[in-house]
């Protein structure tokens, strides 16, 4: 008798399941996706009930090929890809091509691979879940739809190459927005006053002026400020009221997807894309020994903080163990859930406690520990005590001034002992820096050292970091566990903002994209109609709507919106978007236009004046025409201060420099001065906007490193083409060349096992 077939969407799982088995059973992998719509074309016919039009993803042959072959004679295929949406279209996808006369199909979802779980899985098979197929099919549905119908627009209207997607834009208009609020900031001014006090003993300690005549105090300038000194000089300062309390404070559940995003990025400057590619490793399996691989973490994309009552129970004893029966809860703690949550798998945990990061160690990189300890820490310290923590609060009078004082010290450490939160630090450190109060009494006098006022003035709110845009995309229901990485990466590969200083800063392509797009599309480019649209995805899937209801719902409008920008939508390639510029040739305004070399000032009244110049922008948006001596502006931004660079021509070549100059001189080397050609590759490197380019040794041999050497040093000595991984996202893959296998392509990603043969 044949033996079954699992079918798993990672090679890299194989030798996991293999073990965990045995040889009843065959084993085979789809790596990754096997159909999808065409990428040439929309395919989707609107007319038919938007029917898609599936084919084999290019390359994939030789896979479905030796899925064919594995699954032979089978009676019966376990279909067991990721358990999501789309690991739900990929099990569809390999039923339809396995499919045969009396083969049964079972899907099975492994949510950690490990041995208990997985027979578990095994035992009690599922059907194939048609709602969840039709909730990715709608979402990819409505992707084309909105990609494949205003992309061309733009290209007819700014350039070719440019991209709109239903989610990404709306993430660039999220920052476009932030930057209009940062550029329409103006500062405002406001005083504090500190006075230095202390008791007979010390120590002296500091206390801020809050309230006068019990309202609070607003100081907005100097005068302000010496009036209230003058009036405070004369005054006794009193101790009117010391509060001491203790406050309990509940650890944190364990990660999310989203959260353990963000405290990636914060803790470990990872990118949102590493932390889940390093997540995947752990979750597919490592080898702990020789030959014996085990999945490490629950699946990696979960919106939910449930976690198993067996876990939980097993994180209590290690607790005991470890830390001592002080630190552990009578009974384990849960968490509840966000309203939104789908709650389909766990939150991510370890798969066992007693997988200590220091015992494991040895087996994984530096990358996979970091994300394992920060993983098993969260975990661990969610079944933990609560940390006590004593807070004291002092009001000081000075005749109708109020003046308070507050301090804090960590009584019981409890779960703080293992894991603190980035806010918890920040917390933390800020108290070391305080000065300790002394012990205070009610109705003492206290003697005054100085009084201390300072100027500040209000600052705009925060550029989005990837963390900070993570927490506003999950905030507002925008994507899903799953796609926060993609749309991160999306939004800097199609060039619409660069991340300098590890924030998003829309560059002037970005710009122009979101305003046309806003303008053409209010609806689709909508923060809350986007959030809509994911709830719709939700519901499809919870079998409350049905999808056609949901795609026709949205087309109508959007079909409308669609035909009105086609002949509406503002060209940029023509006529431009007018400025407060006048031409000094012809006195018409100037607009910004946008041609093959990037976007510059050109007259309204072309053909007739041909006028043009380069232009950047200052802090406040204003536009500024640069003088063709000063250099050509580049589609690059200074990783300093965030100002175009300029193309210039020096001594030894063509370079880059800030134009910011003289405030910023930061100069950066263009590909023509690394004697190569650029590959398009984007640097992998965190933070960096360079690309990859061709580069000679000194002893003459090829290899490929960041065009922004010296201040980035990231090479490689295999040739990088710029295609995706299709088993792990990676951006690029590399070409090696043996003697014995000849040309073939494996990814960069340290960890992923993917490697296709060069055409």
């Amino acid at each position: 008798m044949a033996k079954s077939l699992v079918v798993v969407e990672s090679p890299t799982k194989i030798k996991t399941i293999k073990k965990y088995l045995g040889n009843q059973y065959n084993v085979a992998a789809t790596v990754g996706h096997i159909k999808d719509l065409p990428p040439k074309e929309i395919g989707i016919n609107v007319e038919e009930g938007f029917k898609p039009k599936y084919t084999y993803i290019p390359g994939k042959q030789k896979v479905i090929k030796s899925l064919k072959q594995a699954a032979g004679d089978s009676a019966d295929v376990y279909l067991a890809p990721d358990p999501d949406r789309e690991g739900e279209a990929i099990a569809w996808h390999t039923a339809e091509i396995l499919k045969k006369k009396g083969r049964r199909f079972h899907r099975v979802l492994f949510h950690e691979l490990t041995q208990n779980a997985i027979h578990e899985a095994m035992k009690a098979p599922e059907q194939l879940n048609q709602n969840k197929y039709e909730a990715q099919q709608a979402r990819r549905i409505l992707d084309r739809l909105v990609g494949y119908q205003i992309s061309p627009l733009l290209w007819r209207k700014v350039k070719g190459g440019l991209s709109a997607g239903r989610v990404q834009s709306v993430a660039v208009r999220i920052i476009c927005e932030r930057e209009r609020a940062i550029q329409a900031f103006e500062p405002e001014e406001y005083w504090s006053i500190t006075a230095h006090l202390e008791d007979n003993a010390p120590p002296p300690f500091t206390a801020k002026l809050v309230k006068k005549n019990g309202k609070k105090i607003n100081i907005p300038n100097e005068l302000t400020s010496d009036n209230i000194i003058k009036d405070l000089s004369k005054e006794k300062f009193v101790v009117e009221k010391v509060q001491k309390k203790t406050i309990k404070k509940n650890p944190l559940p364990p990660f999310i997807t989203s959260k353990l995003q963000q405290e990636a990025i914060r803790k470990l400057r990872f990118s949102a894309k590493k932390t889940m590619i390093v997540a995947q490793q752990l979750y597919e399996g490592l080898e702990l020994d020789p030959g014996e691989p085990q999945g490490l973490i629950t699946y990696m994309r979960t919106d939910s903080t449930r976690i198993a009552k067996e876990a939980a129970l097993e994180a209590l004893d290690f607790v005991r163990e470890k830390f001592g029966s002080t630190y552990a809860p009578s009974s384990p703690r849960f968490f509840k859930n966000r309203k939104k949550a789908q709650d389909a798998h766990e939150a991510i945990r370890p798969t066992s406690v007693f997988n200590t990061p220091e015992k494991i160690k040895p087996f994984l990189s530096q990358d996979q520990f970091s994300l394992y300890e920060l993983i098993w820490n969260r975990f661990v310290a969610s079944q933990m005590s609560q940390a006590h923590i004593d807070k004291v609060s002092v009001s000081v009078g000075a005749g109708s001034y109020l003046f308070t004082a507050n301090g804090s010290s960590v009584a019981f450490p409890g779960f703080m002992a293992l894991y603190m939160s980035v806010e918890d630090q920040i917390e933390s450190d800020s108290q070391k820096k305080k000065d300790d109060l002394p012990e205070l009494n009610e109705g003492m006098v206290l003697k005054l050292n100085q009084l201390e006022p300072k100027q500040h003035f209000t600052i705009p709110p925060p550029r989005f970091s990837e963390a900070s845009l993570v927490k506003e995309l999950e905030e507002n229901g925008i994507g899903r566990p799953s796609t926060y990485a993609a749309i991160l990466s999306t939004i800097r590969e199609k060039g619409y903002v660069n991340l300098v200083k590890g924030y998003f800063i829309p560059n002037e392509l970005g710009f122009i994209v979101n305003d046309l797009l806003v303008e053409s599309f209010p609806d689709v480019i909508d923060v809350e109609f986007t959030a809509k649209m994911e709830d719709g995805l939700d519901q499809i899937e919870a079998a409350e709507v049905d999808y056609l209801d949901i795609l026709t719902r949205f087309y109508e409008a959007f079909k409308k919106e669609l035909d009105a920008a086609s002949e509406g939508m503002l060209s940029v390639k023509g006529i431009g978007f007018p400025t407060d510029l006048t031409c000094p040739e012809c006195h018409s305004r100037l607009h910004i236009k946008v041609g093959k070399n990037g976007q510059f000032l050109g007259c309204a009244n072309y053909p007739e004046c041909k006028y043009t110049r380069n232009y950047s922008r200052d802090e406040k948006g204003a536009v500024h025409p640069i003088e063709p001596t000063s250099g050509e502006v580049s589609d690059r931004v200074c990783d300093k201060c965030g100002k175009p660079m300029l193309i210039k021509d020096g001594k030894y070549g063509s370079f880059y420099a800030c134009s910011g100059y003289p405030e910023c001189k930061n100069t950066q080397s263009t590909n023509a001065n690394h004697s190569g050609k650029a590959t398009g590759v984007h640097c992998p490197e965190i933070g960096c906007s360079g690309e990859l380019v061709e580069r000679s040794s000194k002893r003459g041999k090829i290899f490929y490193g960041c065009s922004r050497f010296p201040d980035c040093s990231f090479a490689l000595w295999d040739r990088p083409i710029a295609k995706k991984c299709p088993e792990c996202g990676a951006e690029f893959l590399m070409e090696k060349t043996t003697k014995k296998q000849g040309t073939f392509l494996v990814c960069h990603t340290k960890g992923c096992g993917f490697r296709e043969n060069s055409k």
